[in-house]
C-alpha cells in the first residue's frame, strides 16, 4: 500500500494522543499523558516528512527547529500565570493556519481549474479507474504537489464537499485567530478586561453572521474567491466583536471555548488537505473544549450561548449595596489561630499565582500536617484565568493529590471547619453569588468558606479585583484581611508556625 508507513504511524499517533487527552483528567496520570502526546506528535511528524508531499527537506527541518527553538523558550521563560495568555495565542495560531490553508486550497483548485478550461475540460472529470486525471498531460500531473495531485482526481462532487471544507475551515480559523488575540490581550491587561460592544452589539454580530452565509452561498455557486475574502473579513470582525464583549469574568469559559474552536479549525484543515490524523485530533481537541466549555457553564450557573454572545440575556438590574468594612489582621493573628484550629480548608486562586506563592502554601501546608491539623485544599472548576490552573500549581509545589479537592466534594464541610484562608480568590468565594439575584454572577455555585468558623483573605489591597465585582465576604463579621503580597504574607506566617 502507497504511504503505509504514514498510515500506520498517523492511526499510532492518534491513539497515543486519545490516551494523553484521557491522563490529562487526573493529576496522577498528567506527566504520563503528557509523554504521549510528544512520543504521538514525534511519531506524526516523522509520519508526514516521509509520507505524501516528502520532499523539502531543508525547509522542514528548519522551520522545525525553528519552532522547536520558539517552543523552548516559552516553555522556560513564561511563568505559571502567563499561561492562560499563552494558549490563547497558540490556539490563534491554528486558526491562522486554517485560513492560510483554505486560502492555498481555493487558489490551487482555481489554477487546476484553469488548466482543464484552457483545455476544453471540466475540472472534476475523471478516469473510470478514479485514480488518473482526465486530459492532465502526466508530466503536468507529476510536476503538481501531492495536494494539486489530489485536487485533479476529485470528482465534481468531491470538489464541491472540498469548496464547502476550505471556506468552514477559513470562517472557523478567522473567528478563532481575532478572537483569540483578543482573549490574549485581555488576559494580559493590555486590552480592557469589560465587556466592551459596538453601537448595535448582537446586531452587528448577527449582521455578520448572516453575510457571512450569503457569501458562502455565493461562493459555492462559483461567484467568485473575492467571496471568500469578505467571507474571512466578516469572521475575523466576529471574532474580534464577539471577545470584546465578553468580560473578565467569563474568561476561563473563553479560552475553553476557543480551544474548541481550534480543534474544529484543525479538523477543516484535516479534511481539505486529505490528513487523517488532523481530522481525528482536531476532532477531540474541538469536542474535549466544547465539553469543558460546557461543564465550566455549568459550574458557573451561566448559559453557554449567554457567554460566547457576550452576556447575551444576563441579569440586570441594581446590585446590592454592601454594608459594614473590611477588618485588616496581622501575621501573628494569623498564626494563633491557625495553631488553635484542628481542620483548615486552603482556598488557591489567581492571585498566589501572580505571587508565586505555591511553595509558600505547600510548606504552611506541610508544617500544619506536622502539627496533626488537618489541613485540605478547595478548588473551583474557574479558579484562577484557565482550566486547571490552581491543580497545576499545587502539583508543581508537591502538594499531596489526595488533600487537593473539587468544590463538590468539599463545600458541605465547611460548617464544620475552624480556619479557612482564601489566597487572591474573589468571584468564586464570593456570597453574592447566592444573595443578590442582580450580581453578574448570580446563581454560579461558590466555595461557601463564610459557613467556616474563621476566614483569612490574603489580599493586595481593597480593590474588587480582575472582574471588578465587590465580595461582601470581605465584610462579614468572621472575615478577617491580611493584606499584602501573598508570597510574602505567608513567609512571614511561615516564621511564626514551627
Amino acid at each position: 500500500m502507497e504511504y503505509g508507513f504514514t498510515i500506520a504511524a498517523y492511526a499510532v499517533a492518534a491513539v497515543l494522543f486519545i490516551l494523553s487527552l484521557g491522563g490529562l483528567s487526573g493529576q496522577e496520570s498528567a506527566k504520563r499523558a503528557v509523554w504521549y502526546g510528544i512520543v504521538g506528535m514525534a511519531i506524526a511528524v516523522i509520519g508526514t516528512l516521509i509520507g505524501p508531499g516528502q520532499g523539502l527537506w531543508l525547509a522542514s527541518l528548519v522551520l522545525i527547529a525553528l519552532g522547536a527553538a520558539v517552543g523552548y523558550q516559552l516553555a522556560t521563560r513564561v511563568q505559571m500565570t502567563q499561561m492562560p495568555e499563552l494558549v490563547a495565542i497558540m490556539h490563534s495560531l491554528v486558526g491562522l493556519a486554517a485560513v492560510f490553508v483554505g486560502f492555498n486550497a481555493d487558489i490551487m483548485i482555481n489554477n487546476i481549474a484553469d488548466f482543464y478550461a484552457v483545455n476544453g475540460l471540466v475540472l472534476g472529470t475523471v478516469a473510470a479507474d478514479g485514480y488518473s486525471a482526465v486530459g492532465l498531460p502526466a508530466a503536468v500531473y507529476n510536476e503538481l504537489s501531492s495536494f494539486g495531485q489530489l485536487i485533479a482526481k476529485k470528482t465534481a462532487i468531491e470538489i464541491s464537499i472540498l469548496r464547502v471544507e476550505l471556506l468552514l475551515g477559513i470562517w472557523i480559523g478567522a473567528v478563532t485567530f481575532t478572537g483569540s488575540v483578543i482573549a490574549y490581550g485581555k488576559l494580559a491587561g493590555k486590552v480592557d478586561t469589560s465587556a466592551n460592544k459596538l453601537p448595535g452589539g448582537h446586531m452587528l454580530n448577527a449582521g455578520a453572521a448572516a453575510l457571512s452565509l450569503l457569501f458562502a452561498i455565493m461562493y459555492m455557486n462559483e461567484a467568485g474567491s473575492w467571496t471568500l475574502v469578505l467571507l474571512a473579513l466578516l469572521a475575523l470582525f466576529i471574532g474580534y466583536h464577539l471577545i470584546m464583549g465578553i468580560g473578565g469574568a467569563d474568561m476561563p469559559v473563553v479560552v475553553s471555548m476557543l480551544n474548541s474552536y481550534s480543534g474544529w479549525a484543525a479538523a477543516a484543515i484535516g479534511f481539505s488537505l486529505g490528513n487523517d490524523l488532523l481530522i481525528v485530533v482536531g476532532a477531540l481537541v474541538g469536542s474535549s473544549g466544547a465539553i469543558l466549555s460546557y461543564i465550566m457553564c455549568k459550574a458557573m450557573n451561566r448559559s453557554f450561548i449567554s457567554v460566547i454572545l457576550g452576556g447575551f440575556g444576563g441579569p440586570a438590574g441594581e446590585q446590592m449595596a454592601v454594608e459594614g468594612e473590611q477588618i485588616a489582621i496581622d501575621v501573628d493573628g494569623v498564626a494563633t489561630a491557625l495553631d488553635e484550629a484542628d481542620s483548615i480548608i486552603i482556598i488557591p486562586g489567581y492571585g498566589m499565582a501572580v505571587a508565586q506563592a505555591q511553595q509558600s502554601v505547600s510548606e504552611l501546608t506541610k508544617r500544619l500536617r506536622a502539627k496533626g491539623k488537618t489541613v485540605r485544599f478547595a478548588i473551583h472548576p474557574v479558579a484562577g484565568r484557565l482550566p486547571g490552573h490552581m491543580n497545576v500549581l499545587l502539583a508543581e509545589a508537591k502538594v499531596p493529590y489526595d488533600i487537593v479537592l473539587e468544590m463538590d466534594e468539599i463545600n458541605d464541610d465547611f460548617p464544620s471547619t475552624d480556619v479557612a484562608i482564601v489566597i487572591g480568590s474573589n468571584d468564586i468565594v464570593n456570597p453574592a453569588a447566592q444573595d443578590d439575584p442582580n450580581s453578574p454572577i448570580a446563581g454560579m455555585p461558590v466555595l461557601e468558606c463564610w459557613k467556616a468558623k474563621q476566614v483569612f483573605v490574603s489580599k493586595r489591597g481593597q480593590g474588587t479585583g480582575y472582574s471588578g465585582i465587590e465580595n461582601p465576604l470581605f465584610f462579614k463579621e468572621n472575615t478577617r484581611m491580611l493584606y499584602g503580597d501573598a508570597k510574602k504574607s505567608l513567609d512571614e506566617l511561615l516564621t511564626k508556625i514551627i
